[in-house]
């Protein structure tokens, strides 16, 4: 993540906040692995499966941990994706991997943690609302 422009990353916060214009401009800008993340962090399977399928392990394993996958989170602390497991604790509430990325000087994960936070929120108070359940 830490390669990633400043601007493709907003682009991705906004993309996760589901603005459709800028997930399509991650597509059609040469992003498709962060517009696929976004989705997967909205609960998409098919965005999934798609990192899984075009090898973004690293994406995939962070969409599952940051919804509490205790294996995803362990791989990507053993795989060294150091920013992705600490976006994830961010998510989770430490206030040391807060602090460790305002140590690091590198504000824009803390802007992406909060909108992604909002996010799994969201989808998890989803999960458990039966009343939001469909049925194929």
């Amino acid at each position: 993540m830490i390669n990633y422009p400043v601007k493709v990353l907003l682009a991705f916060g906004e993309a996760v906040d589901r603005n459709k214009k800028l997930a399509d401009w991650l597509l059609n800008n040469g992003f498709p692995e962060l517009a696929a993340l976004a989705s997967a962090i909205n609960s998409s399977k098919e965005a999934f499966n798609w990192l899984m399928k075009y090898n973004y392990y690293h994406f995939a394993a962070f969409s599952k941990a940051l919804y509490d996958d205790e294996d995803a989170y362990v791989w990507l602390k053993k795989h060294e994706y150091e920013i992705l497991a600490k976006i994830t604790e961010v998510v989770k509430g430490d206030v040391n991997a807060k602090k460790w990325f305002k140590n690091k000087n590198l504000p824009v994960f803390l802007v992406l943690a909060s909108k992604i936070e909002y996010i799994v929120k969201e989808k998890k108070s989803d999960f458990d609302d039966y009343h939001k359940f469909t049925f194929n």
